[in-house]
């Protein structure tokens, strides 16, 4: 194990960044950043286009989507994370991810990379399946509920 990746574990901030509609798919928007970092105008452009010009198509690749899903923009330590989350048959989430370290030019390939989310992002990914699972697995779904539902806490 190699103790020098270790983070020391803080808390983070998000923040509700509304909701896009982009190309059919509804989706949340969250903020989810380290310290000294921000969300920033350009940032949430790279984030629209990386849905527009990648996630809708694996939506419709994918098929069986509900037409809802979050997204998580993260500016941490080292780069940032742009993750696009899509429900499919009810109760199954799919992501695709965009990475890219702020020293690099190019992102990281993110295709054939095992990467998931990082602790951070899972909580928040956590909040989201729980308030899918409140409003949209029972007799009565309500999507709107979904939408209007949003985690608002330090990512702990």
């Amino acid at each position: 194990m190699n103790s020098k990746t270790i983070e020391i574990y803080r808390p983070r901030g998000v923040s509700n960044l509304g909701q896009w509609d982009i190309g059919g798919l509804k989706l949340k928007v969250y903020g989810l950043v380290a310290d000294n970092k921000e969300v920033d105008g350009p940032m949430a452009t790279l984030a629209q286009s990386f849905v527009r010009e990648e996630v809708l198509q694996r939506v419709a690749d994918e098929g069986d989507d509900n037409g809802m899903g979050f997204v998580i923009i993260h500016p941490g330590e080292l780069g940032v994370s742009i993750s696009a989350h899509w429900w499919i048959q009810g109760s199954v989430l799919c992501q695709h991810i965009y990475r890219k370290l702020y020293s690099a030019t190019e992102p990281m390939d993110t295709v054939t990379r095992p990467v998931i989310a990082c602790v951070w992002e899972l909580a928040l990914i956590n909040a989201e399946q729980e308030t899918w699972r409140e409003t949209m697995m029972k007799s009565e779904p309500s999507p709107s509920a979904y939408m209007d539902a949003r985690a608002g806490f330090k990512a702990a």
